[in-house]
């Protein structure tokens, strides 16, 4: 029997997966083929039942919260899948109804017609990472506020610091000092303080997990030899790594600059140009640690004895190249 090819539409849920089905062709109908489980053993019941049919499938559905399992596992059958990005895919203006079936044909359809661009797949092993490097910026952000809720509560009770540096030892020192008017309030101050430690508790211990796993990272080396530039440091490093993932995918460092949303936006029409500030597309968490580590470099170039150790303990090539890096950073 001669295979046809059906590209499958799939509009992924917690607990649904909707499925549209577009035969190859323009002419051919896309139609809805029905509703699953959210599970992988519902959706291999479709599977089985389609390739059974002598049809060739060809996956697509949007990133979103259920991840890349169903990727994962499509792929590992042999079959040809891709993710979408929702912000990418081509919309007609004007459309007022939205649905879970529409979606899934629309998905179809525009797949069938080689209009959907995928988006980049991370390796099992980067995704992990990433998971953890997040989970200590979760954390930092949990810090933050926890700090936050200290000053106001401190502001609101009259007691201000007059030292030069928040967060400090001797700010710490200043804080133990303090003595509320009211058993209720010293309750209070005790408890802010101790979110705070635990906070900073946290991210110690994931800082340390994160220098523990990425010796045996497979692009561990990649890791250490961004640490022999200014400014960026392991939490730096194994962020913007997991983060982007395959670094040889970019074929030049502006198309790196460009998914990162570190180039220019720009306004132009006729004889007129506007630029204004960087895009701040793609990738937040990665272009917030390198938007950090870039303030190294308003200052001129000086090799600390930290960084000097970091460097040395690289292969010459490396830290050798690094020199470079320090002065196109500096006077970019």
């Amino acid at each position: 029997m001669e295979k046809s090819i059906t590209y499958v539409g799939l509009d992924v849920h917690k607990n649904s997966i909707e499925i549209a089905l577009a035969d190859w062709g323009r002419d051919n109908e896309v139609r809805h083929y029905g509703s699953v489980g959210g599970d992988l053993h519902s959706l291999d019941k479709v599977v089985r039942k389609l390739v059974s049919q002598g049809r060739e499938l060809h996956f697509v559905y949007e990133a979103g919260p259920c991840g890349y399992e169903i990727y994962r596992h499509l792929t590992r059958q042999g079959f040809d899948c891709i993710v979408v990005a929702p912000s990418l895919i081509p919309k007609k203006s004007g459309n007022r109804i939205k649905n879970d079936r529409r979606d899934a044909e629309m998905l179809a359809r525009l797949h069938r017609a080689g209009e959907l661009t995928p988006v980049y797949v991370p390796h099992v092993e980067d995704e992990a990472m990433r998971d953890l490097s997040r989970a200590r910026e979760d954390a930092k952000s949990a810090e933050r506020k926890a700090r936050q809720q200290l000053n106001a509560f401190l502001l609101r009770s009259g007691v201000r610091y007059s030292g030069k540096t928040l967060w400090s030892l001797a700010h710490w020192r200043w804080i133990s000092d303090i003595k509320m008017p009211h058993p209720a309030q010293q309750i209070t101050l005790q408890e802010y303080v101790d979110a705070v430690r635990a906070c900073s508790e946290r991210i110690d211990r994931f800082t340390e997990q994160i220098r523990q796993l990425v010796t045996q990272w497979r692009v561990g080396p990649v890791v250490e030899a961004l640490q022999a530039l200014r400014g960026v440091s392991l939490v730096v490093a194994v962020t913007t790594v997991a983060e982007l993932g395959d670094l040889s995918r970019f074929d030049h460092p502006r198309q790196l600059m460009a998914y990162l949303g570190l180039v220019p936006s720009e306004h132009s029409s006729g004889e007129t140009t506007k630029r204004g500030g960087i895009t701040k597309t793609g990738n937040s968490h990665a272009r917030r640690m390198l938007v950090e580590a870039a303030w190294s470099y308003r200052l001129p170039a000086r090799v600390s004895r930290r960084l000097r150790d970091r460097q040395q303990s690289l292969p010459q090539p490396v830290w050798g190249s690094s020199g470079d890096g320090e002065f196109r950073g500096h006077h970019t």
